[in-house]
């Protein structure tokens, strides 16, 4: 028995869209393969290792949790480092990452699958990127029609240098999920705005407090989602689904973010959070008006209207100047300003201004982290503004913010590179649709063109496009080769500039051939080894966290950063002459000092060269003792040679770098790599620091700090420091005295 023409048409319609979408699913696997191959460079070359600093400690923590369990994490105080203050972690971090290593980890052994935590913890980002590939697809496809804009905005996000850049095989820092939460918040929250639903608005603060436990980020979303509702609404596209959407949205992920410890109280008392309570009371109020208009007369309406708006404005601008002058909401935080303003940290958050990643972004980081992508990026947020819907105004308000904060501080180039794939994805699929994939145009029925002529020329004026096969080839070709330009840089970027790990160089010897420098881990090895469990190491806070990681040593500062008078102490001891350095690494029962220095290899960045910020950083607490310009000469350089300024030569820091340096060289021939200068021959002497270790290539030295018997009391540093040892003693007495006749 024949089946009827309809019946076949529809197998017909099915079988096409299962191939089709089990052919998505294959590619999708593909790309998600990619992004996790491209990122295991580090891996085959090196090993299997944590790179960079923050990602030891995160290492060092997540070893806590699967060790000792939760609530002990939850409540762990650390009294091994910030030396003698310690740090109540469990309170002072986001644990998002920790708890999703500790997770994998544990359902791993619940499987028998006996994997090592190091191992987790070095592929987990390349596997979430595989994750923020497919978020990537989900959230395009929300945007456009077109399917093969999502699979480009997937293969784009799998591989380009912005995303992998902080997702490499060992970079075990918060980004390597929240990158992947921040998309997937996103596309959640599109889908909650064009279907009204309580669902998808639960899902979006589901994920939205998910992403609040893993970075500090999360404020980008807190402030974009509002935004993207106050312009919906001043565009007079507020509807029930909006209002349902944000309402949901903000109660739910309000009392989501609110349950991780660090943030506490911040969503309701910081000025960071006060445009998402104040869109909140924003949309009740167009609600209410809503509803008011139904019930009212319009020219009632909008007098009633107009002087509701003006009350309830008057009052909450007044209660939040109020709140915000009594305390109860915090002032906008030193780093919402510095994105403002580039040179507000430089004067007055040094310690920000100090880390490379919080500078302005260059304009050749956009083409090497971005390549192409660069300028197809605008035409792609160009194309959502001819069919403006909701999702689109999101695509343009998240490309203008994401811009501009990518432009003031190079770490946010991470929260740019998504929405710069998936509008370059939105351009490139219009450029295949439209003069690649042409299929031939219908001739309307209705209307029966007189003559064969005419229905040509009615034919070719529908058609928009390349007609030639050859053309199509040509066109395709050329954009195929482009494409697979992209992957070579995103592939040479990838090997050559961010899969080399912080604490393993890699250099060249003179017939081509690699050399390992593993000076960190031969150092860290050195003090795990050779000193006591409890001796405390003073080094610059940049390598806080490897120390504690590595060596297992209490350090006096690290990565942290959280007590600016702490590291302007150690700044101030580096900084110092003997005489001044030596009381205070007695008063902090410092055991060892660590400095980096490159000169003989040509590390360029080592203390010397960062030197400036650790004398900036003190000045800032002690401006009458440590004065910048005292390490300038008078003709405004930066000198280490027979010509630095005697502040300079006098300073800890530089005798710990130079101390025996000239006896690798002849007589007055000793050369600094980095900086290119001939070292005075007279060689820096230490009279309270004795050398206990130096590197194989000299990049670390570590000085063991001489007992007071040690040093010799003719010193005039040891007579000072009796001498504060003794005004310490009489101020104790004469404070004892005024309580027993008080």
């Amino acid at each position: 028995m024949m089946a009827e023409p309809g019946l076949n048409s529809f197998l017909e319609g099915n079988t096409g869209r299962n191939t089709r979408g089990l052919l998505r699913i294959i590619i999708l696997c593909l790309i998600a393969a990619a992004a996790v191959a491209s990122r295991l460079f580090s891996v085959i070359r090196f090993e299997s290792i944590i790179h960079e600093f923050d990602p030891w400690f995160n290492f060092r923590a997540t070893k806590h949790l699967i060790q000792h369990g939760f609530y002990s994490f939850w409540d762990w105080f650390d009294d091994r480092t910030w030396h003698p203050l310690g740090r109540v972690t469990g309170g002072t971090l986001y644990p998002g990452l920790m708890v999703t290593s500790g997770a994998i980890y544990h359902l791993l052994r619940f499987l028998t699958l006996p994997v090592d935590i190091r191992n987790i913890c070095v592929l987990l980002a390349p596997g979430f990127s595989g994750l923020t590939a497919f978020a990537t697809y989900l959230l395009t496809c929300e945007v456009s029609p077109s399917p093969s804009a999502g699979l480009l905005a997937a293969v784009f996000m799998g591989i380009v240098p912005g995303y992998i850049s902080r997702s490499v095989a060992g970079s075990y820092d918060n980004e390597a999920i929240a990158i992947f939460l921040l998309v997937f918040t996103f596309f959640l929250w599109i889908k909650a705005v064009k279907n009204g639903s309580i669902m998808w608005g639960a899902l979006t603060a589901l994920f939205y407090g998910y992403m609040v436990s893993a970075w500090g980020g999360y404020v980008f979303i807190t402030n974009l989602i509002p935004l993207h509702v106050f312009v919906l609404i001043c565009m007079g596209r507020y509807s029930s689904r909006l209002y349902i959407s944000y309402t949901t949205w903000y109660a739910l992920g309000t009392l989501a973010s609110m349950q991780v410890p660090f943030v506490g109280f911040l969503p309701i008392r910081s000025s960071d959070h006060m445009s998402a309570l104040g869109i909140f009371g924003l949309i009740q109020l167009v609600a209410f008006s809503e509803f008011i208009r139904a019930q009212v007369a319009g020219r009632q309406f909008q007098t009633l209207l107009t002087t509701l708006i003006l009350v309830i404005f008057a009052i909450s601008f007044a209660g939040l100047v109020l709140l915000t002058l009594s305390g109860v909401i915090a002032p906008w935080s030193g780093r919402f300003y510095s994105l403002w303003d580039t040179g507000y940290a430089k004067i007055h958050i040094p310690i920000i201004a100090s880390v490379s990643e919080h500078q302005p972004t260059a304009w050749p980081a956009f083409f090497f982290d971005l390549n192409f992508l660069i300028w197809l990026f605008p035409a792609g947020v160009y194309m959502c503004f001819r069919n403006l819907e909701d999702e689109h105004v999101f695509i343009v308000i998240y490309s203008v913010l994401a811009s501009y904060f990518a432009g003031v501080m190079v770490r946010l180039m991470l929260t740019l590179t998504p929405v710069v794939c998936v509008a370059s994805a939105l351009a490139l699929s219009q450029i295949l649709d439209t003069y690649v994939l042409i299929q031939p145009p219908k001739l309307a029925t209705t209307a029966r063109p007189t003559s064969s002529a005419e229905g040509l020329r009615a034919a070719r004026g529908a058609i928009v496009g390349i007609q030639s096969n050859l053309s199509k080839f040509l066109i395709g070709s050329f954009i195929a080769g482009y494409l697979l330009l992209f992957v070579a840089h995103c592939t040479w970027v990838t090997s050559n500039a961010y899969s080399s790990p912080s604490v393993v160089l890699a250099s060249r010897t003179r017939d081509g051939g690699q050399l390992i420098i593993d000076d960190y881990r031969e150092a860290y090895y050195w003090l795990r080894q050779n000193t006591p469990k409890n001796a405390k190491i003073m080094s610059w806070w940049d390598y806080g966290y490897q120390i504690g990681g590595m060596a297992d040593r209490p350090t006096l500062v690290d990565n942290n950063t959280w007590n600016n008078t702490h590291i302007a102490t150690v700044g101030k001891a580096m900084s110092s002459g003997e005489e001044v350095s030596y009381p205070i690494l007695r008063q902090h029962d410092v055991d060892y000092v660590l400095v980096v220095f490159g000169g003989l290899l040509g590390y360029s960045g080592d203390d010397i060269n960062k030197f400036l910020w650790m004398v900036r950083i003190a000045e800032g607490i002690w401006p009458e003792e440590v004065k910048e310009r005292d390490y300038f000469t008078s003709r405004g350089e930066y000198r280490v040679d027979d010509q630095a300024t005697p502040t300079m030569r006098n300073s800890l820091m530089y005798k710990m770098s130079y101390y025996n340096f000239n006896r690798l060289f002849p007589s007055g021939q000793a050369v600094d790599r980095v900086r290119g200068s001939t070292l005075p021959a007279e060689n820096p002497q230490l009279s309270t620091l004795d050398e206990a270790f130096t590197s194989e290539n000299w990049i670390i030295r570590i000085y063991k700090v001489k007992d007071l018997d040690n040093v010799g009391r003719d010193h005039q540093q040891v007579a000072a420091f009796e001498r504060g040892q003794k005004r310490k003693k009489a101020a104790k007495k004469r404070g004892s005295r005024v309580l027993r006749t008080e």
